[in-house]
């Protein structure tokens, strides 16, 4: 029996592979000939390496070689290795000069015949350094904050300003002026970054753990200073990136170049504490947040303006004053952003970057409005609810935010809150409610795709996109299953090979968004192909029908006014000939972003317990409402939002990068003491989709959801907790030691 198609929550088609041990991750891939490589890491954090000693490291047993700035290969393409507008493209550290920008950085490494040996080996190395003073991180130096040349994403303007500020907020009856911080975090995925990496003469074959492998492809050619069509990238599975695997770091330069060095396959997979560093952070940041409100609640002015941190050799700005652009109906505004530099690892995209501190502050401050005012915090969002962007002056595509408000408040029991803080309790338990406005923008890449439809009635799709464990793959093939109205069994997905048409990497949201609307876009035509092959064979039953009166159903070609009248379509190409149709295509936003503002909105409620005694606390609820365009997957989608709520959860309670500020060493470098969410804090929580249709947004129909669940769930916690306790927290994460206080 056909399965059903968009919406229905299928399984994962990689899902089999995955529980049985099957699925073979980057880790995981063997080769003849194969060494392991294990880095060693500066233990400065700025100055130069004075002198390298591998003479204990060469005796032990296995040790065939040690790679370092000494002896490693000169890369030909070096000049490239610079920040970019693209926020993929980092500044890397891959043993071309003696100098150490922070503490943890990748200075040598060392390749044994196994893992043991070269951990044992890398143990065993000993650096001389010259060491120059250490440039500190937030909030030292705030007063030396400087405008960043851009912002990540190239349509976002660094600095904003609409309207009168100071007459704004001269009209307003009530004021707040408050500082809010963040600190720096960690991606942390389940699976280490890793790599196998071998070269056959002048062409480089890698497997690797990555977001992105045709971004990858590119930026490897390019520091090589190589054709790009002599670099192969294949990802088959992720375990985690949340963006720490969606830009090209050092380990995916190091790996092939200790390859090259070496003249043998190299496997390096990075140890935890590596992971601490060198594959990016979310950058700190300290945010000020200005609002006046008239006595009703209707807001006059506000303003946002973020400083955050980036490393001493790169620009990375963490853009956490954009969604307070267009959010909320306000005629006059100012944001705006600068940054520190600090000697750290490299600050990069981390999962809804920007959009997740900047929105923590935004709806804790609303909150905190509302307090002032002494009005419902969803009666004030209510409102200055926006009808348009304010920010851009355009309508948006959709928006259906106000069902979701409805909906949650309805499902959560808004209504039974009492408003006054520390009122509601339960033994020695003090409960919250809280809840704030989630949101994320469409962000739409370029994607290529290839589809064939053969002759036996199967569909075969390439596209070089990876799974981030999302479930990509499975909603691809869903996507292209509806097109021909046939069951997904009988379409094939060939991806996550730099062979197949280039592809978007998995972040920002933008996978279903860009490579989904590309294999729909081909898809399409592909069966537009078919249509007129009918309507030109003699000896179809929908010869000289017009095209616009063909329609599809469980693959089956029809006229639209006599169904009885089509044909199935292997039929049809077997009579002709029987060669498949193909159609290979590029996909990217046309003219709608230039006219429409594109965002998927919701809503997320948070209900805590809070410890008066302890300062513990217990997220006991937890329920997002979202309108997000197409839902592809109910399933794999709801997984989305329900992880992404977990990761909102970590962010308000648990993570904190912990440095020495002598040394700039990293104290926390590891799951033991670098808190994040077990199963055990994961209490009732849930997600309701709001059914939305948009025919603007891309030829999928779909928005992105992948961080819609952290960027609302943060300042709900927080807010949830100032109604339990009375008392407002502005610094991340909110542990048992800052309740106390």
């Amino acid at each position: 029996m056909a399965k059903k198609l968009i919406g229905d929550p299928i399984n994962r088609i990689d899902g089999k592979e995955k529980v049985t041990g099957v699925a073979r991750y980057s880790a995981d891939i063997k080769r003849l000939d194969l060494v392991h490589g294990v880095l060693v890491m500066s233990t400065i954090a700025h100055g130069r390496i004075r002198q390298i000693d591998a003479s204990a490291t060469m005796n032990v047993p296995g040790v065939v070689g040690v790679m370092s700035h000494e002896n490693a290969p000169k890369i030909g393409g070096m000049e490239k290795n610079k920040n970019s507008a693209q926020a993929t493209d980092r500044v890397l550290h891959v043993f071309q000069d003696d100098q150490v920008h922070y503490n943890n950085q990748p200075i040598a490494m060392v390749l044994a015949e196994t893992f043991e040996a070269a951990t044992e080996g890398a143990d065993r190395m000993r650096i001389i350094y010259d060491v120059e003073p250490l440039k500190p991180e937030l909030p030292a130096n705030i007063d030396k904050a400087v405008k960043p040349e851009r912002l990540p994403r190239e349509d976002d303007q660094v600095d904003t300003q609409r309207g009168d500020m100071k007459a704004g907020m001269g009209e307003a009856t009530v004021h707040f002026n408050e500082t809010y911080r963040t600190p720096t975090q960690i991606h942390n995925a389940l699976e280490p970054h890793a790599l196998v990496s071998y070269w056959e003469g002048d062409k480089l074959t890698m497997y690797s753990a990555t977001q992105a492998v045709s971004s990858t492809q590119k930026r490897v050619a390019e520091l090589f200073g190589i054709p790009r069509d002599n670099v192969r990238v294949i990802c088959q599975y992720i375990g985690g990136g949340f963006g720490s695997k969606g830009t090209v770091f050092s380990q995916n330069m190091l790996g092939p170049l200790a390859a090259k060095f070496i003249k043998r396959p190299v496997k390096l997979v990075l140890k935890r504490e590596h992971m601490f560093g060198m594959v990016g952070s979310r950058s700190a940041t300290v945010q000020r947040f200005s609002l006046g409100a008239k006595a009703d609640g209707q807001f006059t002015a506000m303003g946002h303006h973020s400083i955050v941190q980036t490393d001493d050799f790169d620009d990375f700005a963490e853009p956490a004053g954009v969604i307070s652009r267009m959010l909320y109906a306000v005629p006059n505004q100012e944001t705006t952003h600068k940054f520190i530099r600090a000697n750290i690892g490299l600050t990069s995209p981390m999962r809804a970057p920007g959009e997740a501190p900047g929105v923590f502050v935004l709806e804790c401050a609303i909150d905190e409005m509302a307090t002032l005012l002494k009005v419902d915090p969803l009666a004030l969002r209510l409102k200055n609810y926006a009808e348009t962007d304010p920010h851009r002056n355009l309508p948006f595509s959709s928006k259906s935010l106000k069902a979701c408000y409805e909906r949650g408040a309805g499902q959560f029991g808004w209504a039974k809150r009492n408003a006054e803080p520390r009122s509601m309790r339960d033994g020695n338990h003090l409960i919250g409610m809280g809840m704030a406005t989630t949101v994320y923008p469409v962000n739409r890449g370029e994607s290529s795709a290839k589809v064939q439809l053969n002759a036996d009635g199967t569909v075969r799709v390439e596209t070089a996109t990876q799974d981030l464990g999302t479930g990509t793959f499975t909603i691809l093939t869903q996507l292209v299953a509806e097109v021909f109205d046939i069951s997904p069994d009988l379409v094939t997905l060939a991806a996550g090979d730099t062979r197949y048409p280039e592809a978007v990497g998995s972040g920002g949201s933008r996978t279903t968004v860009t490579t989904g609307s590309a294999v729909v876009q081909v898809a399409k035509e592909v069966l537009t192909k078919a249509k007129k092959m009918a309507l030109n064979d003699t000896k179809s039953p929908l010869y000289a029908t017009p095209e616009s009166e063909i329609m599809i159903e469980k693959g089956r070609l029809y006229r639209k006014s006599d169904p009885r009248k089509g044909e199935l379509l292997s039929s049809l190409l077997k009579r002709n000939g029987g060669k498949a149709l193909e159609e290979m295509q590029e996909s990217k936003a046309g003219a709608e972003k230039n006219k429409y503002s594109m965002y998927g909105f919701g809503t997320i409620f948070a209900e805590v317990r809070v410890d008066e005694a302890l300062g513990e606390v217990r997220v006991s609820r937890l329920l997002s409402v979202v309108s997000a365009g197409k839902i592809v997957n109910e399933k794999t989608a709801r997984s989305q939002m329900l992880g992404g709520m977990i990761w909102g959860l970590s962010m308000a309670l648990h993570e904190d990068t912990l440095r020495d500020p002598r040394t700039g060493r990293i104290m926390n470098p590891n799951l033991a003491e670098y808190h994040v969410p077990v199963n055990a804090d994961i209490k009732e929580i849930d997600n309701i989709f709001i059914a939305e249709e948009d025919e603007t947004v891309n030829p999928a129909g779909v928005k992105g959801i992948g961080e819609m669940g952290v960027v609302g769930s943060v300042s709900a916690i927080v807010n949830a907790i100032y109604h339990a306790t009375g008392k407002r927290h502005r610094d991340l994460p909110v542990t048992p030691d800052k309740l106390l206080v």
